[in-house]
């Protein structure tokens, strides 16, 4: 049965995952934001009595590269939806023989090698500064291993995300760098997209799906599209699967988690209200406005 709650949970990621069953009343609906054009609409809808807004990263079609999305606008619109905690899907490569094609891996840790992406809300006349020391909300990765529990699916906790720019695949030296960096998986798109859903004060998460080895591997063939794409659509249905265990769960926490992620920017506001520019603030009326209208300001 449909629920009448707000919007609380939202799912970042490809096709297939919006295609559930028992997915009701959902509509594509488009949000503004200050920060440009998302990815997409949102597919707003109910799913196991839960409101759930669904954002696919790349647009329907997979029509933008993962460096030309706008991560900025993407949080900013699943903010003003409503969402406060963000479960992301991610296709990745493997650095780590343990991690094979066909696991999923909930990330704990980021190695950020992007360049050139819009990383931050706040900028000249309006700073701040969040901790990322520990990237993914625990309480989000408490709910989603409970939620893997009861399915088939070969989930892994724990593992740390090479971040590259793409689009192109990495050089073999570059697979060989990271893997004695100590990182486990390695992809295009969580970043800056975790660093943002911080400063958004929003509980994220990612669910990694192991499409290859990336090229590393002497016994398996160099990563490629058509590698990626055809290990992907059989991991779509544990996906799926995942979703609607997980919405039920991560939609029962209350908030604020004891992760401490929902009061993010509580301490972190560098700027001095005196000092601030009203421009950039009002552009932030929906990622800082919990802290904002705390210190009494009305937009």
């Amino acid at each position: 049965m449909a629920s009448d709650a707000r919007v609380t949970v939202g799912i970042i990621g490809g096709t297939g995952l919006y295609q559930l069953e028992g997915f009701e009343g959902a509509q594509w609906i488009a949000v503004q934001s200050p920060f440009g054009k998302p990815s997409d609409e949102l597919l707003i809808g109910d799913l196991e009595g839960y409101r759930v807004a669904f954002l696919p990263r790349h647009g329907r079609g997979h029509r933008v590269s993962p460096s030309e999305v706008n991560y900025r606008a993407n949080i900013d619109a699943l903010k003003r939806a409503g969402v406060d905690r963000v479960l992301a899907f991610s296709a990745v490569g493997s650095l780590n023989a343990d991690l094979a094609p066909g696991k999923f891996v909930l990330v704990d840790q980021y190695i950020d090698r992007t360049s050139g992406r819009e990383s931050s809300f706040f900028g000249e006349g309006f700073v701040a500064h969040v901790s990322m020391a520990d990237p993914v909300c625990s309480t989000m990765n408490d709910a989603v291993e409970e939620a893997a529990g009861s399915l088939d699916i070969d989930l892994v906790r724990g593992g740390t995300y090479l971040a590259m720019n793409g689009p192109q695949f990495s050089t073999r030296a570059e697979s060989n760098l990271y893997r004695s960096w100590g990182a486990d998986i390695i992809g295009m798109t969580n970043m800056p997209e975790a660093k943002l859903a911080r400063e958004a004060e929003m509980a994220y998460t990612t669910v990694a799906m192991v499409t290859d080895y990336d090229c590393w591997h002497e016994e398996h063939e160099d990563v490629s599209a058509s590698l990626v794409l055809e290990v992907l659509r059989s991991n779509t249905d544990g996906a799926r699967a995942l979703v609607k265990a997980a919405v039920p769960v991560i939609g029962a926490l209350d908030a604020p988690f004891p992760s401490g992620v929902h009061t993010a920017l509580e301490h972190a506001i560098a700027t001095a209200p005196q000092d601030r520019d009203p421009a950039l603030m009002r552009k932030l009326d929906a990622v800082a406005g919990r802290v904002l209208k705390n210190e009494g300001w009305a937009g």
